[in-house]
């Protein structure tokens, strides 16, 4: 387990100091895969130093695996050599001179506990074998791809088997297929060892698909954290909307309420949401829909419909994204199957998913959600607006 309390980060620059993190307090639960995701310049990697030791903080504490590894107070600093930690950098730092199996071995050549030369090979055989590489063991550390480099780098981080492993931005510099086939080799690591790893990236999808726990952060402050369906399903700030995949964002308001749920009146139209107790007939709210949870058919079906014309649409692979022009305003839309043959200017009709819109209040322009969003109720008639 990883405990930070009110985690602080200054530097100085020319005649100020910077603020690069602010009070950070977050847990990371023993043998999850806890991501930090933002954009660049949000802390997240200097958040990751700090636990490692490659920066130490101005303020607050830090305790690794029960061990206080930095605590202002009592001015503790265990640096990174003491540490219970494995890390794996954005740069492979493969030794060129060495072989694969030499490169994995190298942290157990230097400190005071040294094995002998053989357990030593022995151990570092035992981690190229779990991430798939025992048959390059002896080869030259660059006569082998870039994908097989960050997998000795990350035997490397595991050979001295510690308590939790950091790895920052591991992917960015490997092309997308290799990305994609990385990743699901770092999860499957991770997981048969049960060890604890935080996780670095910018790349949303990458920790969607990897982590047991986001935590989302901007301006080296924490905005959100939470399972990554809830982060991605229920954000609770309009920054984490915005920057998690993509949001139709959709400014209305409240025309009628009550305990099956919420009418929402937009400048796209008529939108139904789930219960929120604390929303009252006239409020600003601000609806956040995701592409794929709005439906598009040639056909009105029901008198809620939002009718629109298509402006273009784009190929995904796997679907279709549609942009359309709704009173005008731009919502995307995805389809997930074959193209439905729309063109430009081609009429469509539109009906947000009740379940998955989430709805936010607006204070001074900006959105902020409410404490508790209720399930709707099973069989309940929905609130009518007039």
């Amino acid at each position: 387990m990883i405990t930070a309390t009110g985690l602080v980060k200054r530097y100085d620059a020319k005649n100020a100091r910077k603020l690069a993190v602010s009070g950070l307090d977050f847990t990371v639960p023993d043998g999850k895969l806890f991501t930090l995701l933002g954009p660049s310049g949000c802390g997240k990697t200097t958040t990751l130093r700090m636990i490692a030791g490659l920066e130490r903080p101005s303020e607050g504490r830090l305790e690794i695996a029960g061990q206080v590894v930095f605590d202002s107070a009592t001015g503790t600093y265990v640096p990174p050599n003491k540490r219970p930690i494995g890390m794996v950098f954005q740069s492979y730092a493969i030794w060129p001179h060495m072989s694969v199996a030499e490169n994995v071995a190298f942290p157990l050549t230097v400190g005071e506990r040294k094995p002998s030369r053989a357990e030593a090979r022995s151990r570092a055989l035992k981690m190229l074998a779990l991430v798939g590489l025992a048959e390059e063991a002896d080869r030259p550390a660059t006569a082998i791809s870039g994908g097989q480099q960050q997998r000795v780098a990350l035997a490397r981080a595991l050979v001295r088997e510690p308590k939790v492993l950091l790895l920052d931005e591991p992917l960015s510099n490997l092309d997308a297929q290799l990305r994609e086939r990385m990743r699901s080799e770092i999860r499957l690591v991770q997981q048969e060892l049960g060890i604890t790893a935080v996780y670095v990236t910018h790349d949303q999808g990458e920790a969607l698909a990897i982590s047991d726990l986001i935590m989302i952060m901007d301006r080296g402050a924490i905005v959100e954290t939470g399972l990554p369906q809830q982060i991605y399903r229920f954000p609770q700030a309009e920054f984490t909307a915005n920057f998690i995949g993509v949001a139709n964002a959709i400014d209305g308001t409240v025309a009628a309420t009550d305990a099956t749920g919420v009418v929402v009146r937009s400048a796209a139209g008529v939108l139904r949401a789930a219960p929120i107790a604390e929303l009252r007939v006239g409020d600003p709210v601000r609806a956040f829909v995701r592409p794929e949870n709005v439906e598009l058919s040639r056909k009105r079906h029901t008198v809620d419909d939002w009718e629109g014309t298509v402006r273009f649409s784009t190929y995904q692979g796997d679907s279709w994204d549609y942009t359309v022009d709704v009173n005008g305003v731009d919502l995307r839309v995805r389809v997930h199957k074959e193209r439905l043959d729309l063109g430009h200017g081609d009429v469509v009709h539109l009906r947000p998913s009740a379940t998955e819109a989430v709805i936010m209040g607006v204070r001074d322009g900006v959105a902020y959600a409410f404490t508790a969003t209720e399930a709707p109720v099973a069989g309940a008639t929905p609130v009518a607006v007039s």
